[in-house]
Parts: structure tokens; sequence; C-alpha cells
């Protein structure tokens, strides 16, 4: 394998894969991994693996080793990073590089310390969402520098980047259109923990934009996250990668699948199929990449790939998947 510090500029397309080793892969994370390779592969471009262990405590390399593994069985491949890599492909190990551009934004004024507490957020009377969700109201905004001092002596801070009350939008790959006024659906947001940790929306950012990469594949759930890390791309002065947000996988019941079933670990799912093609057949079916199920490798979906059939929606994926025995 090829290792490269980025993707050479002589690709017009460079995508990646970007997990969290926190816990064995599991099949939404092999489909994320899928699409993103094989859009990426389709029109000859290069691809990268990062390791987002920001906490590294909960993030052990034996973990990222793991995923590896599973990608190599499942026929992956990548041009750059990995364990092959070096550290630069490690969050954990780029504090340095997202200081950096932190120190930017601090320069500019557009940072400040929050000293609220978990606890104080959610009992807080501040604005919500209509789904519930906390809307941060700027409270340390408007701290003094007496206070700032004041509290600085009794807990670290965390920091957050000010938001302006304006609407940011882009056009994705699988969803289409979406735009989230910042101001008003999120609020001022964290881009460092109060234990010095970069937050993922900065270091999501500089990763994409330092390794070269113009295309990101991920889970919908993601979407909303989307705007606030376009409007540090722009602050920073950084290209803005092509989104996909792509399907979330449900049962056939319409239940959500996530790493609590135990039965879409990829270490259960490798000793039950024996082999990768069965379980990329099915992923491909559940997508709209094939009319059926059968076995299939995934050099034989990168013939054809589209993501015009790729539905905007929840995969279903067949019961043979779930089901515990052969």
């Amino acid at each position: 394998m090829t290792v490269r510090r980025r993707c050479s500029k002589m690709h017009t397309v460079c995508g990646r894969f970007a997990p969290t080793p926190s816990g064995r892969m599991h099949l939404g994370n092999i489909l994320c991994a899928m699409l993103s390779w094989l859009s990426v592969r389709s029109v000859g471009g290069q691809y990268v693996l990062r390791i987002e262990d920001l906490d590294a405590m909960r993030c052990p390399r034996s973990l990222a080793d793991q995923i590896e593994d599973d990608l190599k069985w499942f026929g992956m491949d990548w041009d750059a990073g990995g364990s092959e890599g070096g550290e630069q492909w490690y969050q954990s190990n780029r504090f340095a590089v997202y200081k950096r551009y932190f120190d930017q934004l601090e320069r500019r004024g557009l940072l400040y310390p929050c000293f609220c507490s978990r606890a104080e957020l959610h009992t807080a009377q501040a604005p919500h969402r209509s789904d519930g969700t906390y809307i941060y109201a700027g409270t340390c905004r408007r701290l003094t520098p007496q206070q700032i001092a004041e509290k600085r002596r009794r807990r670290p801070p965390a920091v957050r980047v000010i938001v302006p009350n304006q609407e940011v939008s882009l056009i994705d790959g699988c969803q289409g259109v979406y735009a989230q006024n910042l101001a008003e659906d999120c609020g001022d947001f964290i881009l460092r923990r109060s234990d010095g940790v970069y937050a993922y929306q900065l270091a999501v950012v500089v990763d994409d934009a330092e390794m070269g990469v113009t295309e990101v594949v991920r889970g919908r759930d993601l979407l909303e996250s989307t705007p606030r890390q376009i409007y540090l791309y722009e602050q920073l002065g950084l290209p803005i990668p092509k989104f996909y947000h792509i399907p979330l996988l449900t049962a056939p019941d319409g239940r959500r699948l996530s790493k609590r079933d135990g039965d879409l670990d990829l270490g259960v799912l490798r000793a039950k199929f024996g082999r990768p093609e069965p379980i990329i057949g099915m992923l491909a079916a559940a997508v709209g990449l094939r009319p059926t199920a059968q076995p299939v490798t995934l050099q034989d979906l990168a013939a054809d790939f589209s993501w015009d059939g790729i539905p905007k929606g929840d995969a279903v994926l067949p019961m043979e998947i779930l089901e515990q025995k052969k």
C-alpha cells in the first residue's frame, strides 16, 4: 500500500473513512466505509483512512488496528493513512495542529470561555428546538473580564465560538438542500472542552482540509452538524468538501440499528458468513445499488456505482443478516 501525507493534487476526488475506535465496527460503519470507498474508486480518486480518537482514553490503538483488519477483510484499500501512514493520521496526535487554527479564531475575537456545567445547561430556562435539543443562549458571552477571572479560579472553562444570526446552507449529494440558522438552531458551540480536548467540529474541519479531502460521506444523523462545520471552513479560509449524508440502517420492523445491537458486530458477522460477499450484497440491495441481495464484491460494485439510486431515508436490512443462525 502506498502511503502519502495527504491526497495528491493530481486527483480531483479524495474521499476518506474516519472511524472512532471506541468499539468493534458494526454494519452502519461498514456501509459508510463502503459507499465512501465506492464513490472514490469508481472515478479513479484517492482514499484515506483517518482514526478519530480525540478521546484517547476511550479509543485504544488495538481497536483502531481491528478496524483496519475488518476493512481489509471487506476488500477495501487506501492510498494514505492508517497505521502505515504514521501518527499524523490519528487525531490524538494532532492537538498542536488544531491549536494553530483555534488560535486564528481566537485572534479574531470569535471565541470566549464558557463556565456553564452540563447540569446548569439542562436545568436553565433556555430556548430549545422543536425536537428538544438545547440551544446555547450565549450566557458566558456576556461575562466581564473580572467575572471571567473569578470563574477561572474555580473551574477551567470550555471555549465556544460565536455564530452569526444567519442561514448557512448546502446542497448535499444524497439529501439535497439543507439549511440552518446557526444562532437559532444551535447557538454558539464548543470548540474546546474544559479538559483541553478539541471538539470534533473543529478537528474534522481541520483534518479534512489539511489532508486534501474533497468528499465526505457519513450518516444522515450528522447532517445537522454540517452547517457549523461550513461556518468554520469559511472563517478559516479552507476549501469546503462535497457532502453525502447516507441512509441509516433499520430492521424490517423499523427499529433503528446501532452498536448496541450485538447481531451487527463485525466479529459476529465475520464468523457467521465467513466471507464478505454476502454481507456486501445485502448492504448493496438495502441502499439500491443492486436489485437483489446476491453476493457481490466491492470491485464489482465500483464498476457501475452511482449516487442516483441511494435513498434519502432509512435503509431496511433483510432479516437474514440479523438472524444469528446461518
